[in-house]
């Protein structure tokens, strides 16, 4: 069988539960702008931030040690496994603990001090999603990927049906002037929990996401101090490749509430002074929720990081695993800047995902954001090298070099631009770490990539985009705009079948070739 063949079949599979999961997640985003004013949308856009950077802080990188060390002929896979289970299930379990201790003055310091229950639901769902990425690692090692399909629309689907019940059907059906309202919703609902019903449902899901991975959590192997201490080792700047890259991801939605929060309290203006944190929560709501469009293609790279990381570890050894990492970065490139195209081509049509135009002035960042995304999955797809090649310490160089860039540009320009400085910082970080990866990548562990391609779709993709029609908000596209965008769509289709030229020679080559 091709191994590129077999690596999009993986893909295709994984992208079902993570591209389909993940966007049945993404249609809550229409619903709680329409729910939820700008500012506590900004609260949800906030909290989930710190929930990336903790679930990448308690994982500490051995989901990929997992997958380097049970690759290798020189462990046995149930003592790798179970060690790795071993030390997230009581690093996890003391992080619960510690949170829930604490809750109060996490709070206080979140300036959410009347909700102190928000710091505990999202330390289970943290301390859960933690534990529960070991088995699900392990899906993947295996290439079960039905069941992890299965698993993670389960939580999806738990989630999003609880979302419904208690926003939608408890929420709307709700009369404070009556008494006695159903039996459902006088057990289940208290309306002062408000946007708190939105982590109650994820929290619920991820329980039922663990329950439903226990049996695949086998501590079959003897914990073993030596094996452990060597996947740390390997691990230790992976989990700043991940704290870097959660960084880079959300830590602008956090500096962007505490400093237009200072600005706006030393504002000459009364009224801007008085409301200082609801209109700072607001920016923040507007930015994430505008975001969130660019997840589509978050959700293809995390489809394929899903299918290639344990696809490549395997055919490490393969005399053509260079030349395969060649064609897949070639191939990848071109799905990104189609993504790009679609979305920014049909911007008007994609708006309508958050349909509250109050949130519409933020969707001038939407290109630059779906940009830095098209360098984020780029660097995905590059970095394999460090990964392979043992020398993950350049993965930490790296993101060094990004986490700077992305709280030097934040710091400086937020109080001037708001959110588009968050946004042109993302952009500025990843086209840096995308470009820094091939550089050292070439050098440590050379792959022959096409580079003629490369920037040659890159360079048509930005050109198509400059010369569409300028985008407004307010100005709805006629069809004869609709034609122009869809004939620069074909242009760059026909651009691809004449390059890679798929009905004259084979695309896929096999693995033993």
């Amino acid at each position: 069988m091709s191994s590129i063949k077999k690596l999009i079949g993986q893909t295709a599979i994984y992208g079902s539960s993570s591209i389909i999961g993940r966007f049945l997640n993404y249609l809550l985003t229409p619903l709680y702008v329409i729910k939820f004013s700008t500012d506590q949308y900004g609260i949800i856009s906030e909290m989930y931030a710190y929930v990336a950077f903790l679930v990448v802080f308690l994982t500490y990188g051995m989901g990929t040690a997992l997958f380097r060390f049970s690759t290798s002929k020189k462990y046995d896979f149930n003592q790798v496994y179970s060690n790795t289970l071993f030390s997230l299930l009581t690093t996890s379990t003391f992080f619960i603990l510690l949170i829930s201790l604490f809750s109060q003055e996490i709070a206080n310091l979140l300036k959410y001090p009347e909700h102190s229950e928000y710091i505990i639901w999202f330390g289970m769902i943290v301390g859960l999603d933690a534990v529960s990425s070991i088995p699900l690692a392990n899906l993947r090692l295996k290439e079960k990927a039905k069941k992890f399909a299965l698993i993670n629309f389960l939580n999806v689907g738990v989630n999003i049906g609880l979302n419904l019940f208690f926003i939608v059907y408890c929420k709307e059906n709700f009369d404070p002037e009556i008494e006695n309202n159903n039996w459902i919703i006088n057990t289940f609902y208290d309306p002062e929990i408000g946007v708190g019903y939105v982590f109650i449902s994820n929290l619920i899901s991820s329980i039922v996401k663990f329950v439903a991975l226990i049996p695949e959590m086998n501590l079959k192997g003897r914990f073993d101090f030596s094996i452990l201490l060597s996947m740390l080792k390997y691990a230790a700047p992976m989990l700043f490749v991940g704290l870097a890259y959660v960084i880079n991801e959300t830590l602008d939605r956090a500096m962007l509430k505490e400093i237009l929060y200072n600005q706006n309290l030393e504002s000459a203006d009364l009224n801007i002074s008085e409301n200082a944190l609801e209109l700072a929560q607001s920016e923040n709501g507007i930015y994430g929720a505008n975001y969130k469009i660019t997840m589509v293609v978050s959700m293809f790279i995390q489809a394929f990081k899903y299918a290639s990381e344990p696809f490549f570890f395997k055919n490490a050894s393969n005399k053509s695993s260079k030349e395969t990492l060649a064609k897949v970065m070639n191939y990848f490139t071109i799905v990104l800047v189609f993504i790009f195209l679609v979305m920014t081509l049909y911007l008007h049509v994609f708006k309508y995902f958050i349909n509250n135009p109050e949130y519409w002035s933020g969707l001038k960042v939407v290109p630059i954001l779906l940009a830095a995304n098209i360098f984020l999955g780029i660097y995905t797809s590059l970095s394999i090298w460090y990964k392979l090649s043992d020398k993950t310490i350049f993965g930490a160089y790296i993101s060094s070099i990004g986490v700077i860039i992305t709280l030097t540009i934040n710091f400086i320009f937020i109080p001037q631009f708001g959110y588009e400085a968050s946004a042109y910082a993302t952009l500025a970080c990843y086209g840096s770490m995308m470009i820094l990866s091939y550089i050292f990548g070439q050098k440590h562990y050379s792959i022959p990539y096409n580079l003629w391609k490369f920037f040659t779709y890159i360079g048509v993709g930005a050109l198509l985009f400059t010369i569409s029609l300028p985008f407004d908000p307010k100005v709805e596209y006629t069809l004869l705009a609709y034609g122009y965008h869809t004939l620069l769509l074909i242009g760059f289709l026909v651009l691809v079948l004449l390059i890679e030229k798929p009905f004259k020679k084979p695309i896929l080559t096999n693995s033993n070739e």
